[in-house]
């Protein structure tokens, strides 16, 4: 069984942001579930729209036994109020099987202003777990958003994938391979087999559901590596 949980609005200006409490609670979920990723998404930059920084939101998945929505949601609901920070409006969003519907609404508050009570009717219409926690409780609507948008497939990049994370410098492209990364491919398409990769903040794009990373040439002939939205 397949399971999305989407987050969003969990920071200020002072504090963690939003991808690193996700990677976080990735690591609790991690212990008991097969961890596919987390996903970092980008939603409408807009001056009607409160933001911290860059108005993104974050996706995590994992595949496991069936479990309940609640029961899963409950662990995650801790883990975030546990470090809840002032002044944010955090939201969360727990869904296994998400339906075509969520995934129109992830796309559709990339481009346009999107009320909580619109996200709220989506949720309850598809059984999807959708709670606000804390201030205004605004993050509900970046929190569905990235259910859908990770499920999706195409969209985003993964701040957490494999081990990529426990790569620096210069690697060899199949060491990348290895470490996570499904495909290496220029800004053009053009598939990368051979030559090093700078492995520092790799942040692979997420393309058919898998971890593609999309490089180009330094001065030195190596490959650099890109971050696309």
């Amino acid at each position: 069984m397949d399971y999305i949980i989407g987050i969003d609005d969990t920071d200020n200006h002072e504090s963690r942001g939003t991808g690193h409490l996700a990677r976080e609670i990735a690591q609790v979920f991690s212990q008991d579930f097969l961890l596919h990723g987390v996903t970092r998404h980008q939603l409408l930059e807009d001056p009607r729209v409160p933001m911290t920084a860059k108005n993104s939101c974050a996706g995590i998945i994992f595949s496991g036994d069936d479990y309940g929505l609640i029961e899963i949601a409950m662990v995650a609901r801790k883990l975030m109020l546990d470090d809840f920070q002032a002044g944010s409006d955090p939201g969360l969003c727990v869904v296994k099987g998400v339906p075509a519907e969520i995934m129109a609404y992830g796309k559709k508050v990339q481009s346009q202003i999107v009320t909580q009570d619109e996200a709220r009717k989506l949720a309850l219409t598809h059984d999807a777990y959708l709670e606000g926690l804390g201030g205004d409780q605004g993050g509900v609507i970046g929190a569905l958003a990235a259910v859908g948008l990770a499920a999706d497939g195409n969209d985003g990049r993964y701040v957490l994938v494999g081990k990529i994370r426990d790569l620096e410098g210069y690697h060899p492209t199949n060491a990348v391979l290895n470490a996570g990364i499904t495909e290496i491919r220029t800004l053009e398409g053009v598939l990368v087999t051979d030559g090093c990769v700078y492995t520092d903040k790799m942040r692979p794009a997420r393309r058919q559901g898998k971890p593609v990373l999309y490089v180009s040439r330094d001065g030195d002939g190596c490959w650099l590596p890109e971050k696309l939205d």
